[in-house]
């Protein structure tokens, strides 16, 4: 680890005030020499090292930053790595053969090695208040291209906006990024509540670098927040299905969502199951869910696959249960109605977080197979077993039986059948009462009747 003490001693950044982005250009960086920080080459992806190298010998300035930069020098290994340029995306596209343009408000450029992507965004500057923000103060245009110095007064926190220059292996600091991380902090770069508006998912990026790197966040960026929460109402239901899995899906889902309810942004993303989370009487629905979470973060921990479509399932149970009872007395049958209640369920929710008709397709089997798995009779319990969906269902059996529900005897039954030999499976159907799939009697074949002679003339 990078000696902190000592770059914070150094740091002479005379921070500009910025309140509707005016940039005090005045500022200097503070600049950390490769002596005195842990970051090495050999920990950088060589498909980046090629990007950073390319646009170099192409004549261009060209830097890892954002996240990739803060998690080597908290000593993360990074998901993925970011540079920036001042080479436009199209003089970028016309370096590398493999890359490809993307986007429109904010465009970059996707350079491609295999199954790696490395992505390349040119320098912005903050966006003019006259011409790219909305009355609501949202950003609506963001390609004004501008100077490093720029890209990095308009970057969201100051812990990434930190610059990793690749012809000395220096940092680059315009933003006090340093003594944040030296000081364990998440703060918003700028007025907290006019970056807020501009972009409220940076609320969401908030609680989720809390949860993901143990910091705690700065007084003014997390006062704001509960009171703006809001504000996520008006962002794409499609954009925050995207921020749902980065939020869930990325190891620590469980810590994550306690900051999500605490922060009272669960209830804008699920509402239909925040409201239950806060009316039942029972702790059910909270340990079902919290079950689900520590079991994803288990998981992704063992590098073990997931399914966004079991976090979902677990997510909207609640409301889909009490639907289903509420179906049940109403003399709808039990599996109609459980139908009903997932269709209700589903449409509402995706008003909110636009979950994709590929994972609640899933979703709506696990729970559809939960009657189904009471119905073990007959054939019906082989059948199950070899439908394509039966195990995330049996996972699904399970969660709610530790969860509390009476179902420990269905789940112990199922636990036995899937793992024992034919035999004993026809002995395990035979016990509930039933013989193990019925013979159907053999039709008679009908007698063909002999064709009548043909007339003599």
């Amino acid at each position: 680890m990078f000696s902190l003490n000592k770059i914070f001693d150094k740091l002479t950044i005379k921070k500009p005030r910025i309140r509707g982005h005016a940039i005090n250009k005045a500022s200097a960086a503070n600049i950390i020499p490769r002596a005195e920080h842990s970051i090495s080459r050999k920990q950088i992806s060589p498909a980046a090292l090629k990007v950073l190298y390319g646009l170099k010998e192409a004549g261009f300035d060209a830097y890892l930053v954002g996240g990739c930069v803060r998690d080597l020098l908290l000593g993360h290994e990074p998901k993925d790595f970011d540079v920036s340029t001042n080479a436009s995306p199209e003089e970028v596209n016309k370096v590398f053969r493999r890359s490809q343009l993307i986007g429109r408000r904010f465009k970059l450029v996707h350079v491609r090695f295999g199954r790696e992507i490395i992505e390349v965004a040119t320098f912005r500057a903050p966006p003019q208040v006259e011409q790219h923000v909305d009355d609501a103060g949202r950003i609506m245009r963001d390609n004004v291209y501008g100077t490093l110095e720029q890209d990095a007064w308009r970057r969201d926190f100051t812990i990434n906006a930190l610059y990793y220059d690749i012809t000395d292996f220096s940092i680059i600091d315009y933003t006090g990024g340093i003594a944040d991380l030296k000081a364990g902090k998440i703060k918003l770069i700028g007025d907290v509540e006019t970056r807020y508006r501009e972009d409220p998912v940076r609320m969401l990026r908030a609680i989720r670098f809390v949860g993901k790197l143990g910091l705690v966040l700065d007084d003014e960026t997390e006062r704001l927040i509960p009171i703006l929460a809001e504000l996520l109402k008006d962002i794409p239901a499609a954009r925050l299905f995207d921020e749902s899995l980065k939020l869930y899906l990325a190891g620590n889902a469980a810590v994550t969502h306690e900051l999500l309810c605490h922060y009272h942004v669960f209830e804008q993303l699920f509402p239909q199951t925040d409201e239950l989370l806060h009316t039942e009487q029972d702790n059910y629905p909270r340990t079902l869910l919290m079950k689900a979470l520590e079991n994803t973060d288990k998981r992704i921990d063992e590098g073990k696959t997931i399914t966004p479509a079991f976090l979902f399932a677990a997510l909207l149970w609640e409301p889909v249960r009490q639907q289903w009872i509420q179906n049940v007395e109403q003399n709808i049958p039990i599996i109609p109605a459980l139908q009903h209640a997932a269709t209700d369920v589903v449409v509402e929710q995706v008003k909110r977080v636009a979950i994709p008709k590929r994972f609640t397709i899933v979703t709506r089997d696990i729970w559809a197979l939960q009657p189904r798995l009471e119905q073990r009779t007959g054939k019906r319990a082989f059948r199950l077993l070899t439908h394509p969906k039966f195990r995330a269902a049996y996972d699904f059996l399970l969660l709610r039986t530790e969860s509390g529900e009476e179902l420990t005897e269905l789940a112990e039954w199922w636990t036995q059948f899937q793992f024992s030999s034919e035999s004993e499976q026809q002995v395990l159907v035979t016990n509930l009462g039933s013989t193990p799939g019925p013979k159907r009697k053999a039709r008679r074949k009908r007698r063909k009747k002999p064709k009548p002679a043909a007339k003599s003339e």
